[in-house]
């Protein structure tokens, strides 16, 4: 067994808010470049590896920040060194799956402790082009746009020059805006945005001239002068229909799949996102649907007394990780959380066995708690509870096992366990007497199971008795010291264990949650 005390969050400095009356012509300060990137720059510099950020400069102080993920072109004779700087900077690879896979972009991820941000880099190969489901385009410029890139003020990153950004941002906007391209369509305000300000803003240090040579350096001249009338034109780019046929035509031998086939694909690929969106949202199947850890995932289990803190703990890990790496969020407890759909009807139950036993034998954690044996109606209903929750209990052990192996992220609120009978989690049948054995051996195998599918990491909020007892005022006084002196000897068959105190805030306990789980990928 492995016992890791937690780690203390570190102090940011928040950046100086702007003041009300600032003058129009003030800039807002750009935020700070992560660590990670910085080394990153750094060591690209040294090994000479041939780069360039190839989106929106006006994005690439976010990108640097952790704000958004960074796009960055490699020349191919540099492929190789990057993937090692990249590496050696603690940088992993994580593939995308299903309506996200793309040969020509390797995904890369790292958590920066200092700032409590994941650092995501997009390592682009080849210039591919198309709309957000399917690139259907490849535009062999690579090694072009890399040789004219300049250093910007920021990190001394290499960025695109203004004709070649803006000859590109022209070619995109035709590309990826279609209403026909089902993701475009669901953010088509979101997108149109963000393309009407790039383009505004790169207007301003665009020289016409230069943006006409530069267009037929890559295209031919009557497409350069499409171009450079698209771009003096007040209507947005996706709305210029001359622009689009035109562009259509120019690129076609660039193609890199047929109208027909790219339909298609376009076509299984909505339908793939699709049924992603559907699973990550209401069915959690331990299935990725859009990206996983490259040699599989892990299990994290988050225990802890009631009113400790684990579901909110295990609520923040599910947002910090939303869209970086698919997650199967499991609930082992019996309380709030999301059940299967055969041990659903029985909670639907519970309020109204509630009414009608007012009163609990001992061993219950809330209500009125009396030392009286447990009732025949009483017993009969524990059984069936109890028999339905292990049920429950090896169908999503078998589920976490099965998404860990797939590559998914695991993260369970609380775990099953069978070491002690007084703390939560544990065998129920075990209260009552005149179980048949067969029964008592069916709820034991379920845990027995748990023992060999041991977690990958537990996380564990210690707390004290006073501390639960203020969060958790209808919990039996007795029954909350037995638990949280049960809780320090739970080691759930060895699995490495994480301490983080209940106490600190949570701010504090989120921090040092994923510090944990990043380390143990």
């Amino acid at each position: 067994m492995v016992v890791q005390r937690t780690s203390t969050m570190p102090v940011s400095r928040d950046l100086p808010a702007m003041e009300l009356g600032h003058a129009p012509s003030s800039r807002i300060p750009d935020p700070p470049v992560l660590a990670v990137y910085q080394r990153l720059v750094d060591q690209f510099t040294r090994e000479r590896v041939a780069w360039c950020y190839w989106k929106s400069s006006r994005r690439v102080a976010e990108g640097l920040a952790g704000q958004s993920d960074l796009d960055i072109l490699v020349a191919t004779e540099s492929w190789h060194a990057a993937r090692r700087v990249l590496l050696a900077c603690g940088f992993r690879m994580f593939i995308a799956v299903g309506s996200r896979a793309d040969l020509s972009v390797e995904c890369y991820l790292t958590y920066d402790e200092a700032s409590g941000k994941i650092a995501q880099v997009d390592l682009h190969t080849r210039l591919m082009l198309g709309s957000a489901l399917l690139k259907t385009h490849r535009l062999p410029w690579e090694k072009s746009l890399i040789r004219r890139a300049v250093a910007n003020n920021g990190a001394g990153i290499p960025i695109l020059d203004a004709a070649s950004e803006a000859v590109l941002l022209v070619i995109r906007a035709s590309l990826e805006l279609r209403w026909a391209d089902p993701v475009a369509a669901r953010h088509w305000h979101a997108v149109t945005q963000k393309f009407a300000l790039d383009r505004a803003l790169l207007a301003r240090r665009t020289d016409l001239e230069a943006l006409r040579r530069r267009a037929s350096e890559l295209l031919d001249e009557h497409t350069a002068k499409l171009v450079v009338e698209a771009w003096l034109d007040q209507r947005p780019l996706h709305s210029q229909g001359n622009l689009r046929r035109g562009l259509r035509r120019a690129l076609a031998r660039f193609r890199v799949t047929g109208a027909a086939e790219a339909w298609l694909r376009g076509t299984w690929r909505g339908i793939q996102a699709s049924a992603g969106f559907v699973n990550a949202h209401s069915l959690h199947w331990p299935r990725p649907w859009s990206r996983r850890v490259a040699g599989g995932g892990i299990v994290v289990a988050v225990i802890a007394v009631d009113g400790a803190g684990k579901s909110t703990l295990v609520r923040g890990l599910q947002d910090w990780l939303a869209g970086v790496v698919d997650v199967l969020p499991l609930y082992f407890g019996t309380g709030d959380g999301r059940p299967t759909w055969f041990l659903a009807p029985f909670k639907l139950l519970v309020p109204l066995v509630s009414k009608l036993l007012p009163t609990k034998p001992q061993g219950s954690s809330h209500g009125t708690v009396t030392d009286a044996k447990p009732s025949f109606v009483y017993s009969l209903l524990l059984t069936l509870w109890a028999s339905a929750v292990a049920l429950e209990k090896r169908t999503k052990l078998r589920s976490a096992h099965r998404a860990a192996c797939r590559g998914m992220l695991v993260i369970t609120d609380r775990f099953p366990q069978d070491e002690t009978a007084q703390f939560n989690d544990g065998p129920l049948l075990s209260r009552l007497n005149g179980v048949p054995r067969w029964l008592r051996a069916f709820e034991a195998s379920a845990y027995a199971l748990a023992r060999e599918l041991r977690p990958d990491l537990v996380i564990k909020l210690i707390a004290s008795p006073e501390l639960i007892a203020s969060r958790e005022p209808t919990m039996d006084h007795a029954v909350i010291q037995s638990r949280t002196e049960a809780l320090d000897q739970l080691r759930l068959g060895g699995a490495p264990i994480t301490l983080i105190p209940a106490s600190l805030p949570a701010a504090a306990v989120l921090y040092s949650a994923k510090t944990a789980i990043w380390r143990a990928l």
